[in-house]
């Protein structure tokens, strides 16, 4: 496919090579300067940041009306596009990206929608989409705007909020002068258990036993009163969720939106 990716962020610069070396034809443009923008491709696939989606799209689709255009954002609804274009999905990837490290996609989950009433000589959008996906990753759902909210939700707590709990411990190990590095068993650990148990059931500590003695201890070691609160908050939620047998997180896995 002849695909066209606006945007230089950590997203677009992982997605570039990836889509060259599954045999795609791709052009990267800066989307600051959408001048060199060609007027046809395959998908255009607008990787910004959400604060900037709506003014690229404005930009970006002027003349190319009836071009597939995506965006790349997990807390973004597909409709940004509407009175834009006829042709509009997204095609998001959910992983963390840095510029620095350039991560496997075919285990990465990729997340498809489009408006699938607009069909034309090139194809439903949605198709299109399937294919382009299918061709970079091994995992590749169809699921709605509403339903990646929660997808989206779902990933700030597994990654931003924990990646912020490794910033507050190394803050605590600081004060003894030890290294963050000590941890790196202990995370590794922790995050190869979830491969096999249910984060319910792979949870240990004191908070789990409510052990007040322990947690009134560490509590006072911690200065910040905001640290604090959320070591307290956080101590009573992981006590309620282990101890509420009928907790809605125990799950069997559904597959439906598998493509």
């Amino acid at each position: 496919m002849q695909v066209v990716i606006i945007g230089r962020g950590r997203l677009a610069t992982n997605l570039l090579p990836v889509l060259r070396q599954a045999g795609h034809e791709v052009t990267s443009i800066n989307s600051r300067t959408l001048e060199n923008l060609p007027l046809k491709a395959d998908v255009f696939i607008i990787s910004v940041k959400d604060n900037a989606l709506q003014e690229v799209i404005r930009q970006a689709t002027k003349g190319r009306d009836e071009q597939l255009f995506v965006h790349t954002a997990g807390s973004m609804p597909m409709d940004v596009f509407k009175g834009h274009t006829t042709r509009y999905g997204v095609l998001y990837p959910m992983q963390t990206f840095s510029k620095e490290r350039q991560v496997d996609f075919r285990e990465i989950p990729v997340f498809i929608e489009a408006n699938a009433d607009v069909e034309t000589a090139e194809g439903k959008p949605v198709n299109v989409l399937r294919s382009l996906a299918e061709s970079i990753s091994e995992h590749v759902y169809e699921l709605s705007s509403e339903e990646r909210k929660y997808l989206h939700l779902a990933a700030v707590f597994a990654c931003n909020f924990a990646n912020h709990c490794y910033a507050l411990s190394a803050e605590a190990l600081a004060n003894v002068h030890l290294p963050f590095d000590v941890m790196l068993p202990l995370i590794d650990e922790t995050a190869r258990k979830v491969h096999e148990l249910h984060p319910l059931d792979a949870q240990t500590g004191p908070a789990v036993r409510y052990d007040e003695n322990v947690i009134r201890m560490q509590s006072s070691l911690i200065e910040d009163p905001l640290m604090r609160e959320i070591y307290e908050r956080m101590s009573q939620s992981i006590h309620e969720k282990a101890n509420n047998t009928h907790d809605t997180l125990r799950f069997t896995e559904d597959k439906s939106h598998r493509v």
